[in-house]
């Protein structure tokens, strides 16, 4: 490491995809990387709520993430995978297509959202990032999931 960069310089954070779209979320906040398995579904939840799944007695609402990203919605199979999440003190699982890397970058290197975008956008997408040819949005799973934190 040069003197300019530190370790507070560096980040990592997990890519993956949702259809042919890549997006990436702060490593610090994913707890588990696993297969899809069956959920129980909840009545009157949000259609972006698949269910619940108990991981090892904690029951973790899974989220599909291509749904409330308004990608679409995927239809779960084995092929899937869940990122397991901390979110503000909650455990959350985000069903995406698949998981292709975890990738260290400078800070520097995460683009500020643009200001073309919708508010929504700027609440979902904390900034875009650029690895070789490919484009990473980094998004924020504080906006993306916003009853996260609140008091039911």
């Amino acid at each position: 490491m040069t003197q300019c960069q530190t370790d507070d310089d560096l980040r990592e954070v997990v890519a993956f995809r949702i259809g042919s779209q890549e997006f990436s979320i702060d490593i610090r906040a994913v707890r588990e990387i696993r297969s899809w398995t069956p959920t129980t579904v909840l009545p009157h939840a949000p259609s972006y709520v698949i269910g619940v799944i108990n991981l090892r007695g904690t029951v973790v609402p899974i989220i599909d993430l291509a749904e409330r990203l308004a990608l679409g919605s995927l239809e779960p199979e084995a092929r899937h995978v869940v990122i397991i999440t901390v979110v503000e003190a909650q455990i959350v699982g985000l069903l995406v297509d698949a998981v292709s890397d975890i990738i260290t970058l400078q800070r520097s290197s995460v683009q500020p959202t643009p200001k073309v975008a919708s508010d929504t956008t700027h609440s979902f997408v904390r900034g875009v990032i650029t690895v070789d040819e490919r484009m990473l949005r980094l998004l924020d799973l504080a906006g993306v999931l916003p009853s996260i934190g609140r008091s039911a």
